[in-house]
């Protein structure tokens, strides 16, 4: 093999390892390939610390972890230089990738003072997905004051977002608005916040809430918001089966948007590490199927 082309193979190879496709991969069910299963520690493994995650996540086959606040792993924006380098490397040699923190971060307040705070927060928290070497901060509204006026309270949500933008963009990550909160959780809603963010290291986690719904579909909702889609939270499957949430017809959406990052597991039940790893391989096998369409 020529120098050349070795290169174009090991380049290609790196595409194809980082969740893109092989040249020439058939489309139609391959298309699943595109992207793959993480999963979010809210809350199935939040009492879990990082050693257990990474070695139940290599045992099932899960991809990409988000380290969401307060939980036992201890990714936290109080580790020190070390402590950060030490975690990089537990998730490189585990082979799963640090998608990211789920911060709690919000810019909804009405009072100013909790709002730069929340702003504060978001750029510790982008230096420290940047240094662990993940690609992004989870931040989200979580609705909208009382009695406050719906669309100044976007325009503020989306001006501190815009902030947030700019840290996230010199540190090489990005920010993951989540589709959350009443009021702010409608699609329509969450795409005037973009909107009046217009930052290009702003984007959304698409939260697969049930307001997400219109005559059992989530088309309308997704087609809103599948310009600014940066990474997806799923929940109860089983939802599909029961009506309650269309997992197959978002699965195909997703795959006809050309996303390749990560469904992440947001499930709302805490296991120990034997029963959570069951239920993981369970869910990762529903997954699939899903998948498939």
């Amino acid at each position: 093999m020529s120098t050349l082309s070795r290169r174009s193979f090991l380049a290609t190879g790196a595409v194809a390892a980082s969740g893109g496709l092989w040249p020439g991969l058939a489309q139609g069910a391959e298309d699943a390939a595109k992207f793959k299963l993480g999963l979010v520690t809210y809350n199935v493994p939040k009492d879990w610390d990082l050693p257990t995650i990474l070695k139940v996540c290599q045992e099932v086959g899960i991809a990409a972890v988000e380290c969401r606040t307060t939980h036992k792993h201890g990714v936290e924006c109080s580790l020190t230089a070390e402590q950060r380098k030490d975690v990089k490397k537990r998730f490189a040699d585990a082979g799963v990738v640090f998608w990211g923190c789920g911060s709690v971060c919000e810019f909804h307040s009405a009072d100013p003072v909790v709002v730069k705070k929340n702003v504060e927060d978001c750029k510790a928290f982008v230096q420290l997905v940047h240094d662990i070497g993940g690609t992004g901060v989870k931040v989200r509204p979580n609705g909208v004051p009382k009695g406050g006026d719906e669309q100044k309270t976007f325009e503020q949500i989306g001006a501190a977002l815009r902030e947030c933008g700019k840290a996230a963009d010199e540190a090489g990550v990005e920010i993951w608005v989540e589709v959350h909160g009443a009021v702010t959780q409608l699609p329509k809603n969450m795409k005037a916040i973009m909107e009046a963010c217009g930052h290009k290291k702003v984007g959304v986690t698409w939260n697969s809430n049930g307001t997400d719904i219109t005559n059992k579909s989530v088309a309308a909702g997704f087609e809103m918001l599948k310009p600014y889609i940066k990474s997806c939270h799923i929940n109860d499957l089983t939802n599909d089966a029961k009506g309650a949430y269309p997992y197959r017809e978002l699965f195909k959406l997703l795959r006809g948007s050309g996303y390749d990052r990560y469904t992440l597991c947001e499930v709302g039940t805490a296991y120990d590490a034997e029963k959570g790893t069951a239920f993981l391989k369970g869910y990762k096998k529903l997954w699939e199927e899903l998948v498939k369409g």
